[in-house]
């Protein structure tokens, strides 16, 4: 959970390390418990009736059920963030738990029916079905979930250090990002434009603009002298040759 205005973790945030272990063990177990009723009967280890997958309403209230909450409750602390969060998945697998110790107790008088009668020859099986099935499973479930929830009420020195450092991650990526200024200094100048003509265009000489021109001053000079280069003679030159 993070706050909706800075975006940093909330204080009810926690490692999700947290309830990881518990949570795994919690699936495991909450798995076993709404699946063996249907497997069972394969490994002849089982309540009556004696068929794999045989689906019955005391079975779904009794065994699935309460299986199926612990699996929801060990996924809440394994992939949650949130001590909250991860405290109701804790408490829902200890209620798991306890409906697996006196569902069967119970089921008679709310009407759910029996689990039926173990398929057991000697006592020692039946006990260990009994154990398997329903008060040694349940009892499991309730150690481990309140494990979880003693872990989830108090908050370690590691749980603020790692807090700490999400808040600084998460204050370093809020922060703008500026460019670095570029500085220059005063004796420096801009190197000035040089146009594109310059270096296309070639230089005009001043004799030839002259000539183009009528009304240079220098326009009847430059026109005798254009005149005489054209036609190659050499006496025409100004001033003439003495010989």
């Amino acid at each position: 959970m993070r706050h909706a205005q800075n975006g940093r973790p909330s204080r009810l945030w926690m490692p999700r390390s947290r309830g990881a272990v518990c949570g795994l063990i919690l699936v495991m177990l909450g798995a076993w418990g709404a699946l063996i009723p249907f497997v069972g009967p394969h490994f002849n280890f089982a309540y009556m009736p004696d068929r794999d997958w045989a689906w019955s309403t005391a079975r779904g209230w009794l065994e699935v059920l309460p299986g199926a909450a612990a699996v929801v409750g060990g996924l809440l602390l394994i992939f949650s963030g949130n001590r909250i969060t991860a405290m109701l998945g804790a408490w829902l697998a200890v209620l798991a738990g306890a409906w697996f110790v006196i569902g069967g107790e119970v089921a008679p008088t709310l009407g759910i029916g029996s689990a039926g009668d173990p398929i057991a020859a000697t006592d020692r099986k039946r006990a260990a079905l009994e154990i398997s099935y329903f008060s040694g499973l349940g009892a499991l479930i309730v150690f481990v979930g309140g494990v979880a929830v003693a872990r989830l009420a108090v908050r370690l020195a590691s749980d603020i250090e790692a807090l700490a450092r999400v808040e600084a991650r998460a204050a370093r990526a809020a922060e703008p990002s500026y460019s670095k200024p570029s500085y220059m200094s005063g004796l420096e100048e801009p190197p000035s434009e040089v146009s594109s003509d310059a270096l296309t265009k070639p230089r005009v000489n001043r004799l030839e603009s002259s000539v183009d021109e009528p009304n240079s001053p220098k326009g009847w000079r430059g026109q005798q002298a254009g005149t005489a280069t054209g036609k190659g003679a050499t006496h025409l030159r100004w001033p003439h040759p003495q010989s």
